[in-house]
């Protein structure tokens, strides 16, 4: 019995060993595999972006299926749908928003200018305020300085790389097309690929992540298009100058919690103030309107309490995301902790059976 005990511990100590030696031989090997590391993540981009809108489609396809469409059918009418609105967004909406970049980028280098003076007088008169307080206007303005030139070359690196990648953007409707109208295949595919054992409880987890996930972002992309319409109607009708890329900017931003109202505000006011203090003052109150109606009625009967996350969970995982990636990171940050809770508490699950 020892002796059969002592084999056993023997062999997993060999295993482990094996792992160890092949992870080493693969750190090893891992410069030599840059470029395909290169191709691998570009493939993988267009897979993730197709796969994500696919995902996002998909209840949509399944209703059609249900009232009597057959799946290619609804598929061809809800990317002919697509299409359309696309073509109308091109041909009305698309050389009002290339007009109003290029006024914004022409006037722009004169604005920042201007920014930077008001921000050189503010700290002229901060100065005579108490030394403590100083120090820290002093620092403030100094930060919202770097914070501004950051932001810019991130918007245009966006800009750079999305004009890049535009062969990327005319391959993601092909694969969307399929990944939707053999969407049942592919879920055959992946259920015999699955380990029998694991089927019942995988299925489970992946119904309780799409039901957090999913209905948390296609509420948040709704509930972004409405406060985002809404904006640049409301800057329209103040004469604030660029409504629509502010607008836009703000219904972008919105997909932040918390913070995206905040995000969001800056540059319509600060544009609304380089036109007159006046302005800004309708500005800020059409803003905080705009924020009401979202918090109070938008949010809740189009999204709910789908994630189930303490407010300082969320603050927490924004501030990560932020300090790890950016913008992206704000972005992302929500719907990846909302995913690991789901994960977690499965595999709570799974190890209190096992």
């Amino acid at each position: 019995m020892k002796r059969e005990r002592l084999q056993t511990e023997v062999l997993k100590l060999t295993k482990w060993l094996i792992i160890a030696i092949l992870l080493y031989i693969l750190i090893q090997f891992i410069p030599m595999l840059a470029p395909l590391w290169r191709v691998i993540g570009m493939l993988l981009v267009p897979i993730a972006i197709a796969g994500l809108m696919a995902y996002l489609l998909h209840p949509l396809v399944e209703r059609l299926v249900r009232a009597g469409m057959s799946r290619t059918l609804a598929v061809l009418l809800i990317f002919l749908s697509l299409l359309a609105l696309l073509a109308l967004a091109l041909v009305i909406g698309i050389p009002l928003l290339m007009e109003q970049v290029k006024e914004a980028m022409e006037v722009l280098p004169a604005q920042l200018e201007e920014m930077k003076g008001m921000l050189v007088d503010l700290q002229k008169s901060a100065r005579s305020l108490p030394d403590p307080l100083a120090v820290h206007m002093n620092e403030w303005g100094i930060q919202a300085e770097k914070l501004a030139e950051q932001a810019l070359d991130q918007v245009e690196a966006a800009i750079v790389r999305f004009a890049q990648a535009a062969f990327i953007w005319v391959v993601i409707p092909f694969l969307v097309f399929y990944l939707l109208k053999d969407y049942t295949l592919l879920q055959r595919v992946a259920y015999y690929l699955t380990p029998r054992k694991w089927r019942k409880g995988l299925r489970r987890y992946i119904q309780d992540v799409d039901k957090t996930f999913g209905s948390y972002i296609r509420g948040q992309l709704l509930v972004a298009l409405c406060v985002g319409t809404i904006s640049t109607i409301a800057l329209w009708l103040l004469g604030v100058p660029y409504p629509v890329v502010l607008g836009l900017f703000i219904g972008a931003t919105d997909l932040i919690p918390y913070f995206g109202a905040f995000i969001g505000a800056v540059p319509a006011v600060t544009t609304a103030l380089l036109d007159s203090p006046s302005l800004a003052v309708y500005t800020v109150i059409a803003i905080f309107v705009i924020q009401q109606i979202e918090g109070n009625l938008l949010s809740p009967v189009i999204v709910g309490r789908t994630l189930h996350l303490h407010p300082i969970v969320i603050i927490l995982a924004l501030l990560v995301g932020v300090d790890v990636a950016g913008v992206l990171g704000l972005l992302v940050a929500v719907p990846f902790v909302a995913v690991a809770k789901v994960t977690l508490l499965h595999l709570r699950t799974y190890l209190r059976k096992h």
